[in-house]
């Protein structure tokens, strides 16, 4: 015979709730706990994802436009700054610079001619063998080689320039991060081609990189620029990272509704564990203070909802009443409600708080060392609780 699951679940709650209370359960239940003021260490995280990514990086591309010839380093190899990271084809580089070499000796040859014409012309025109107009054409002459030097001269470093851009050299020491072209394939100038230039290699810094973890708007204000990080990620689960918060990025991510904002970490990588693009889980520590007086924050009452918390404990309502007549400074923000013990029974009183680890919370004034506050649910839980418990018995009663 089968027997219905949900008779089972319901016939072992009521064992549960009716066990060593009998017919007195409601009286004896207390839906309340007390503690006494004491010092406690408040501690508090924020916890998010990033991933590794590297601080700076340089794209690497040739001046020279032609055909690969040699790439002198692989994705992962570490280069030294000035190290030779490929070389192109170097025919059409050295010809134009054999004919601007051509030239620049024969603008030499036209400017020394021009120079003895000139001083030639000079005297004959002192003399007046020959007319101002002659003299002022020799002038001329004499002006335009000297120009033409000046241009051929100019062509012949551009031409030698252009012929070391031809060997691509490495800006920086860093470890090459990618290399999306190969020997033989013909690249293209950033000089002289609209899209930018063929990119020949990335590389990047490795020995510091950092984390863009993405905090949720509600904790990012707590998060300053200097404090210290905890990182780990997948590969070294047993191995703990630490890093500085370098920058709070101002603008917004929204993701399925969900306000993120990017904090960047930096970490000194100098073992090179930490690769770019792995996932990281990042802890932020906000708070971790010890502090002389503390509660539990669920012993914090509002206007709102004292009443009901004293319901609880038995406080009349014109107690109450007579204790909210005057408004308090801070209400709902630093001053909130508590029930004290007293020799008397419960009593109310405003209480200023500090810091808090959302579990505990400092106080600052309204109470004192060895008083005993109550934690108290709320009073719809506890009549919840209690018609739950009277539905349960009322269909279990044998008669």
């Amino acid at each position: 015979m089968k027997i219905n699951k949900t008779f089972i679940s319901i016939f072992y709650t009521f064992l549960l709730v009716s066990c060593g209370s009998g017919g007195d359960a409601d009286k004896n239940t207390q839906y309340y706990k007390k503690q006494e003021i004491k010092t406690k260490q408040l501690e508090l995280s924020i916890e998010a994802s990033g991933i590794i990514e590297a601080i700076s990086s340089v794209e690497i591309k040739s001046k020279a436009s032609g055909e690969i010839l040699f790439l002198g380093a692989e994705v992962g190899d570490f280069v030294d700054k000035g190290s030779v990271l490929g070389q192109i084809d170097q025919r059409t580089p050295t010809n134009i610079l054999d004919q601007s070499r051509s030239d620049l000796e024969a603008s030499k040859v036209r400017l020394a001619n021009a120079k003895s014409q000139y001083e030639r012309g000079k005297e004959l025109h002192d003399r007046g063998s020959i007319s101002d107009k002659d003299f002022e054409d020799i002038q001329e002459n004499f002006a335009q080689a000297k120009s033409t030097l000046v241009r051929t001269e100019v062509s012949y470093e551009n031409a030698k320039i252009s012929l070391d851009d031809t060997v691509v050299r490495s800006p920086v020491s860093g470890t090459i991060i990618s290399r999306p072209v190969e020997v033989g394939q013909v690249i293209s100038s950033p000089t002289s081609a609209v899209g930018g230039g063929t990119l020949l290699m990335t590389m990047a810094d490795l020995s510091k990189v950092r984390v863009r973890a993405l905090v949720d708007e509600i904790d990012v204000g707590k998060v300053s620029v200097g404090q210290t990080v905890s990182i780990k990620v997948a590969a070294y689960r047993d191995k703990e990272f630490f890093g500085i918060v370098s920058k709070v990025e101002p603008l917004a991510r929204i993701e399925q509704n969900v306000t993120t904002f990017p904090v960047l970490i930096d970490i000194n990588n100098d073992e090179n564990l930490l690769l770019l693009g792995m996932n990281t889980d990042v802890v932020i520590e906000i708070l971790n203070k010890e502090v002389s007086m503390s509660v539990p924050s669920m012993s914090l009452r509002t206007r709102k909802d004292i009443y009901s918390a004293a319901g609880i404990v038995n406080i009349p309502k014109e107690q109450v009443d007579e204790f909210l007549i005057n408004r308090v400074e801070g209400e709902n923000f630093n001053r909130f409600i508590v029930i004290k013990e007293t020799k008397k029974g419960p009593s109310l009183e405003w209480v200023k708080i500090g810091i808090s680890d959302l579990s505990n919370v400092e106080i600052i004034e309204g109470l004192n060392n060895k008083d005993t506050v109550y934690i108290l649910p709320s009073k719809s839980l506890v009549d919840y609780q209690r018609q739950f418990r009277e539905r349960v018995e009322a269909s279990f009663s044998f008669g």
